[in-house]
């Protein structure tokens, strides 16, 4: 089977000291130093109210990495089918119903309910943009960054037409975050379109290796590469913002490497 492959049409991110990606870029193309800042999570403004009332961290923050991605490619996200990647889901709507659970009064609030779902993100993303388009929702564990880019490129290669992929994970509260320690929220979306489209970041190339995943240099980012499943993909982000041609291994399961070449030819 031919290499899978696909442009890089533009970026979403928010991530601690990680706002958005202009300001990603600049960190992680060496021009601005990484600082520690918490994750300010946008009120859902392009929801109802009523659903918005029912949002979680995990709904605010695809919403956010989402409409960042679309608005800077200038595509309409109604029309984009879109991949939804999570280890985790909604850490604070898991704890919340264990809590219930575990409780005398065991009633789950029917909100607390419907976000349980993994798909629940998705399912906000096509109310709050009209998106009628198919979405897939999956989950890899640690390997969640790299299970959804492999299906989105898929899909690009198989639909010939843009797919919006969004990695997140979300925080538990104690006690899950004693097991399950991810320290904070982070997301990323990337829109992905078949090669040859003008005016993209980057095109990528898909492969397999069995080499030791791509680590960040600087110690801070490293630990959020290493401690957030869906902040895997830094690395490869950090070649779209020095705009660098070369490979890049991102963790994948059973011990695979996923090995993407990014290229930067005329017309991407």
């Amino acid at each position: 089977m031919d290499t899978l492959q696909a442009c890089i049409a533009s970026v979403g991110i928010l991530g601690p000291g990680l706002p958005d990606w202009p300001t990603a870029a600049r960190v992680l193309a060496g021009a601005a130093p990484w600082e520690a800042a918490p994750v300010l999570l946008p009120q859902p403004v392009a929801l109802p109210s009523a659903e918005r009332r029912r949002t979680g961290a995990a709904v605010r923050l695809t919403l956010a990495v989402g409409l960042e991605a679309t608005a800077s490619a200038a595509i309409d996200p109604s029309l984009l089918p879109a991949v939804f990647s999570s280890s985790g889901g909604d850490g604070q709507n898991c704890h919340e119903i264990c809590e219930a659970l575990a409780s005398a009064d065991r009633q789950l609030s029917p909100t607390r309910f419907h976000n349980s779902v993994h798909n629940a993100p998705a399912g906000y993303w096509g109310i709050a943009t009209g998106a009628t388009a198919a979405t897939n929702s999956l989950c890899a564990h640690d390997a969640s960054f790299g299970a959804g880019l492999l299906e989105a490129l898929c899909q690009v290669r198989v639909e010939r037409r843009p797919v919006l992929f969004i990695a997140y994970d979300t925080s538990y509260p104690q006690p899950m975050r004693s097991v399950r320690p991810i320290p904070a929220e982070f997301g990323v979306a990337l829109l992905l379109a078949p090669p040859g489209s003008a005016g993209a970041l980057a095109h990528i190339a898909l492969g397999w290796s069995s080499a030791p995943a791509d680590c960040m240099d600087a110690a801070p980012l490293e630990q959020l590469r290493s401690s957030i499943p869906a902040a895997r993909g830094l690395p490869l982000l950090a070649r779209l913002a020095r705009g660098a041609a070369g490979p890049v291994r991102i963790e994948y399961l059973d011990g695979a490497r996923i090995a993407l070449e990014v290229s930067h030819a005329a017309g991407s």
